[in-house]
C-alpha cells in the first residue's frame, strides 16, 4: 500500500440530524456509539455556526463565504446555484493535489456548470435536488436500490441509500490508497432528512429503546412517535456506516493519516 505524506481529508455532513439527536448529547433513545466515541476522540468546535437551511449551510461550508456572498440562499426556486467561477473546497484540494471525491446529497445545483463535476469533485455520486424521491429525482427511487448519477450517467445502486453513499466512499478511498494519492472524500448524506424511510430490522430496533424510555418523554401523538423512531433509526443506520468506514480506514493502516 503505498502512502501519501499529506493528510487525507474526510467531512461527513448529515442532513437534518439536530445537536440533540446523538447519545453523547444526553439523547437515551438516540443509538449511536460510533459518533459518540469520534465525539470524544474530537476537537470540538464550539462557535461553529450552521445555516437554519439545508442549501445555505452547503454552500458556506464549501465556499467559506456567508450564503448572501455565494449566491446559494434558499433550497429551491432558483436560490441553491453556488455562483459560477467561486472556488470550493474541492476546487482548493484538487489544486493541492487530492483526488476529490463526492458521495450523496450536493443540492447546489442540477446543471451545468452547478453540479458537483463542474465544482472541483473529480468523483461524483449524487442525486438532483432537496431529496431522494423530490420532483427533479429519477422516478421511483425510494432510498432503496435507487438510481444516482455516477459522474453524469445515472445507475442504479443495490441497497439502502445510506450503505450505497458509504460503501460507494470505501471503494473510492481504496482506489486513492492503492495509487498513494491524497483524497478529499465529501459525505453530505439525505438521511435523516425526510421522507423517513429506513430498513425494518433498524426500525424495530430503536422502537424497542423508545419503549425503554417513553416514560421519560411528554406524551406524543402516534403519528409523531412513529416518525421520532424511523427518524432516530435511520442515524442508527448512519452510524453503524460510520464505524464501518473508520474500521476500513484502520484495516487499510490509513486511520493515522486521515483527518
Amino acid at each position: 500500500m503505498m502512502a501519501s505524506s499529506k493528510p487525507n481529508v474526510i467531512i461527513i455532513l448529515t442532513d437534518d440530524q439536530g445537536y440533540g439527536d446523538l447519545g453523547c448529547h444526553g439523547n437515551p433513545v438516540a443509538c449511536t456509539p460510533n459518533l459518540d466515541r469520534l465525539y470524544g476522540e474530537s476537537v470540538h468546535l464550539t462557535d461553529f455556526h450552521a445555516a437554519p437551511m439545508c442549501t445555505p449551510t452547503r454552500g458556506q461550508l464549501l465556499t467559506g463565504l456567508d450564503a448572501a456572498r455565494n449566491g446559494a440562499t434558499n433550497v429551491s426556486s432558483g436560490r441553491t446555484l453556488l455562483r459560477a467561477g467561486l472556488p470550493t473546497m474541492a476546487d482548493i484540494f484538487r489544486r493541492n493535489g487530492y483526488r476529490t471525491g463526492i458521495f450523496g446529497k450536493w443540492h447546489l445545483g442540477d446543471n451545468y456548470p452547478y453540479r458537483p463535476q463542474d465544482r472541483g469533485f473529480d468523483e461524483s455520486l449524487w442525486f438532483p435536488s432537496s431529496h431522494i424521491g423530490s420532483v427533479p429525482d429519477y422516478w421511483n427511487n425510494d432510498y432503496f436500490d435507487d438510481v444516482y448519477i455516477h459522474n453524469g450517467t445515472r445507475r442504479r445502486y443495490e441497497g439502502y441509500c445510506t450503505e450505497v453513499f458509504f460503501r460507494e466512499t470505501r471503494r473510492w478511498i481504496g482506489q486513492c490508497l492503492q495509487e498513494g494519492v491524497p483524497f478529499f472524500a465529501y459525505l453530505p448524506t439525505n438521511a435523516p432528512h425526510y421522507p423517513l424511510f429506513v430498513p425494518a430490522a433498524d426500525r424495530a430496533y430503536i422502537e424497542t429503546v423508545f419503549k425503554r424510555h417513553e416514560h421519560e418523554l411528554p406524551p406524543l401523538s402516534e403519528d409523531k412517535r412513529t416518525a421520532i423512531i424511523r427518524f432516530l433509526a435511520m442515524i442508527y443506520y448512519l452510524d453503524r456506516e460510520v464505524g464501518a468506514l473508520r474500521d476500513f480506514l484502520r484495516r487499510e493502516q490509513a486511520d493515522s493519516n486521515t483527518i
